[in-house]
């Protein structure tokens, strides 16, 4: 690996170091982490794993259960992107959605493997400083990996199952245009300031669509297990957004520790993103009136002037938990979605 340089460069070390890192052929897993992780390193990551603290711990916690449950890993980033954090927190970040391809031979996290290739997606937002990761926050997604083995816990899937493709535009790893990330970002944060004037009736939002609104009349957006994609703002009323604000409709959402732009491309995430009282039936669980608090990870792709594509990643392994549910352990004798 070169030494780290400007940000185009910083770019393309990090990701070949975690390529490497999860590489199911690394020769010394240990020695190429102390090159770029820091020592005292801190990862949190969505349930059930939790907090992992210093380089030993990420690899025994992590790294190391993921490559003995998936044969012949690779890491495959669909979108890789770095920045400057505009949020008080501060910091040089970088982030990516990524699926790690393996044959599941073995439990991951509590989940039962199925002897199959699958497609494991993540997000991943890391701090850099001076050249190494010390702080992670990665959402697994869980959900998606157990439809995939056909022990899906949940009643239905709203939307689409599929493995996320990467941009249309096949330029999300390092883009090389950086000098859009502002506009990029720019347009992300005006969509999401007016993201919570919505009509209760249609679930629609003037600002959003339209002549002057944010997203490209049709849009892609691909949400996580129990979501699934779509096509389209209707779409995305219909396949998540109506179900969701019926759940919890005093939702508040933007708590974002981390905001990056780079390139046509931005990306957010809250640790918790959202809090919400839990009023209305949602991924089949009757309404419990808890407070509850939702981790979220959003990637965008941006043309000029509005969002072309949305990456979603939501830790709904911790949401169901705190709803009553342990989706992990139903998967355990769930037979299935019969489209599974």
């Amino acid at each position: 690996m070169t030494k780290v340089g400007g940000m185009a460069e910083a770019r393309a070390e990090i990701q070949a170091f975690l390529t490497e890192l999860w590489r199911c052929n690394a020769a010394d897993p240990e020695g190429v982490a102390a090159t770029h992780l820091a020592k005292d390193a801190v990862f949190d990551i969505s349930a059930p794993v939790g907090t992992l603290r210093g380089r030993q711990a990420i690899l025994s916690g992590l790294i190391w259960p993921m490559r003995a449950a998936l044969g012949h890993l690779n890491r495959r980033d669909e979108i890789f992107i770095g920045g400057r954090n505009t949020r008080a927190e501060g910091g040089t970040w970088m982030a990516s959605l990524t699926h790690y391809a393996g044959r599941f031979t073995a439990p991951l996290f509590g989940v039962l493997p199925s002897d199959r290739l699958v497609f494991l997606r993540t997000g991943e937002f890391y701090r850099i400083e001076n050249g190494q990761i010390t702080q992670g926050r990665i959402i697994i997604d869980l959900l998606d990996l157990m439809h995939q083995t056909g022990c899906f816990p949940l009643a239905r899937y709203d939307g689409a199952a599929l493995t996320f493709p990467g941009p249309m535009t096949h330029d999300g790893v390092c883009p090389p245009d950086r000098g859009n990330g502002a506009r990029s970002l720019g347009i992300v944060e005006a969509m999401l300031d007016a993201l919570h004037d919505y009509n209760p009736a249609t679930f629609g939002s003037p600002a959003q669509t339209g002549t002057g609104g944010f997203w490209c009349k049709d849009m892609m957006w691909y949400g996580p297990g129990g979501i699934g994609a779509t096509i389209g703002w209707d779409g995305f009323v219909d396949h998540h957004r109506a179900g969701f604000l019926r759940a919890f409709p005093d939702r508040k959402g933007g708590n974002h520790y981390c905001r990056i732009g780079d390139g046509h491309y931005a990306a957010v995430s809250g640790w918790p993103s959202m809090t919400m009282t839990h009023l209305g039936p949602y991924l089949g669980v009757p309404a419990t009136g808890a407070s509850l608090t939702l981790r979220v990870m959003d990637f965008y792709r941006c043309t000029d002037r509005q969002i072309a594509e949305n990456w979603v990643l939501l830790d709904y392994i911790d949401l169901l938990g705190q709803m009553g549910r342990d989706p992990i352990a139903d998967s355990h004798t769930h037979p299935g979605l019969a489209n599974a």
